[in-house]
């Protein structure tokens, strides 16, 4: 699943409960802060973090997308103790999708052109 650049992507740091519908996850989304009707992907992993729910809002209706994983566990990135969220990006969504542990994934630097003044 590859999204633009421009797509927000948060993980929730708490594990949620799975029997939550759309309703339900919305009203996660706005105690940490977040706006569930912004356009942001917002995604919730359960408690034994083999299930994942993921809540959209798009075109005037919310869009969940669900995934089990049958013999793993969703592999959380590094994670601030006192962040209730943390920032994805669409690459790192698609590796959190299939079981990849983003701890041990290393990236190259990001080039980026000179400035001129």
């Amino acid at each position: 699943m590859m999204l633009p650049h421009s797509v927000r992507i948060y993980l929730a740091t708490e594990p949620a409960d799975m029997r939550n519908a759309m309703d339900g996850l919305a009203s996660r989304v706005r105690r940490f802060g977040g706006d569930p009707l912004d356009g942001s992907l917002y995604v919730f992993l359960s408690k034994r973090r083999d299930r994942a729910k993921i809540l959209a809002w798009t075109r005037g209706g919310y869009v969940v997308w669900y995934k089990r994983l049958e013999r793993s566990r969703f592999k959380l990135p590094p994670i601030d103790s006192s962040s209730e969220t943390v920032s994805l990006d669409s690459a790192q969504l698609a590796m959190l999708l299939d079981g990849i542990d983003l701890g041990k994934v290393k990236r190259p630097d990001v080039w980026q052109p000179k400035r001129i003044a």
